[in-house]
């Protein structure tokens, strides 16, 4: 058992109220860990947090540390009051890259585990902001000591600082219908080439790849990614008219009007058909549906709750979106649309995705300014110059966000569009 436990009356308030609380597993750390470095370790930690608690104020400053070879990877914290609570003067994080999918078997978390506790304090996240996993609270003489050890049975650190960072692809085919693309092979084949980008950061500031296989975007890789990858189709949806029938009957029976055929079909209007945003489909008066395959936006809403009746179309790829972030200088943005549609069906579609990566990675790290991400760059610069940059040509299909007002400017709009409809005959005969 530790001895000599710091007082800790405000966070033990933290334990009160009907959900867990992160002090209690902190308290069986400190208290019952057969280890007794862990032990001393979360007991500083706690009093130090205790501290910052009464005075509202934080005391873990920066540095600069790294695994040998490496430039980022490794957030360090030296804390400001080590003299206080010297057994956690030192609580530096290693973020090390998750599988894709984030995939784990019970022997893999039990190996990182077993390293974490023989190196560090043993506090894990999974995940992180960013999609590492976070082993929290290490000193400056193990740290490197963990890392051989995990590096030598696989793993590897993700991205810290101004470079590509972690990135992260959705559960996909293995667990999902929705799914258009391997999103897995899609994560691995552009963090295994970026790999050196990763680990030595050298760009204005983070760029990040995150992949999910259909619309509904589980990653949020439209809103958080430099690079967002988004499966999607671009043929009809499937759909199961069977399927749409029983629906409807089972609706009714679930609201307590069992046999009710217009009960059931008031809640497919009123769950379905009134929340298409394009009004894209028509519930028919035999109980079959209709869908104008030409006005579906991908909004994934039917095809959520009704995941038996419609099916995503054969035709599948994926979209790619440029320059989604959070906050920072210019606020949030959403990523626009670069690449309306591509195949990735081969070799020569993986390395296609890849070189587009890589051109726009290179030319951001040209242009972008110090801090500033690639999607504020190209607020900066504006869309035409960076598709010029990237050596894309302007396609009608390429936005931003969906269209909120009547009105466009349609001047030297017959001009751009014979050139566009030419570069698709031009495209079509050479294929």
């Amino acid at each position: 058992m530790a001895t000599n436990n710091y007082p800790t009356p405000m966070l033990d308030v933290l334990e009160e109220g009907p959900w867990p609380s992160f002090i209690t597993g902190f308290k069986k750390l400190r208290d019952e860990h057969p280890d007794e470095r862990i032990r001393n370790v979360i007991n500083g930690l706690m009093g130090q947090l205790e501290h910052s608690y009464e005075t509202k104020m934080g005391y873990w400053k920066g540095g600069t540390i790294s695994v040998f070879g490496y430039g980022g990877g490794i957030i360090p914290r030296f804390s400001e009051v080590g003299h206080m609570f010297p057994e956690s003067k030192e609580f530096h994080t290693l973020r090390v890259q998750p599988p894709a999918g984030n995939y784990y078997t019970t022997d893999m978390l039990r190996q990182l585990a077993d390293s974490w506790e023989k190196w560090g304090s043993g506090l894990q996240t999974f995940h992180g902001q960013t999609g590492n996993i976070m082993f929290i609270g290490a000193n400056s003489v193990n740290f490197q000591h963990f890392f051989d050890e995990i590096n030598e049975y696989g793993w590897d650190l993700g991205g810290a600082g101004p470079c590509v960072r972690t990135g992260m692809s959705c559960v996909g085919a293995a667990r999902c219908e929705m799914s258009n693309c391997n999103e897995h092979a899609i994560h691995r084949r552009l963090m295994n080439n970026f790999t050196d980008d990763v680990h030595r950061p050298a760009l204005p500031y983070k760029f990040k790849f995150k992949v999910s296989g259909c619309p509904n975007d589980c990653q949020n890789a439209i809103e958080r990614a430099d690079f967002a990858v988004i499966g999607t189709w671009r043929d009809e949806m499937k759909v199961n008219q069977e399927a749409v029938k029983e629906m409807i009957m089972k609706k009714a029976k679930e609201i307590g009007k069992e046999g009710d055929r217009s009960a059931g079909r008031q809640y497919m209007f009123d769950n379905v058909i009134s929340r298409c945003p394009t009004q894209a489909i028509k519930l028919n008066d035999d109980d079959t549906i209709t869908v104008d395959n030409g006005n579906c936006v991908r909004c994934m809403h039917c095809l959520n709750v009704m995941p038996k009746a419609l099916q995503v179309g054969d035709d599948k790829g994926v979209t790619i979106l440029i320059g989604g972030k959070r906050t920072l200088k210019i606020g949030d943005l959403m990523g626009t649309v670069v690449i309306p549609f591509m195949k990735l069906d081969n070799e020569e579609d993986y390395e296609r995705i890849v070189e587009l990566a890589a051109s726009i990675i290179d030319f951001w790290a040209e242009n972008g300014l110090e801090h500033e991400r690639c999607g504020e760059m190209i607020e900066r610069i504006g869309l035409v110059n960076f598709l010029e940059g990237i050596g894309i040509d302007p396609d009608p299909n390429m936005i931003k966000q969906p269209r909120n007002v009547s009105y466009v400017r349609t001047d030297g709009w017959d001009e751009a569009a014979e050139a566009w409809f030419n570069r698709k005959r031009e495209e079509k005969a050479a294929a």
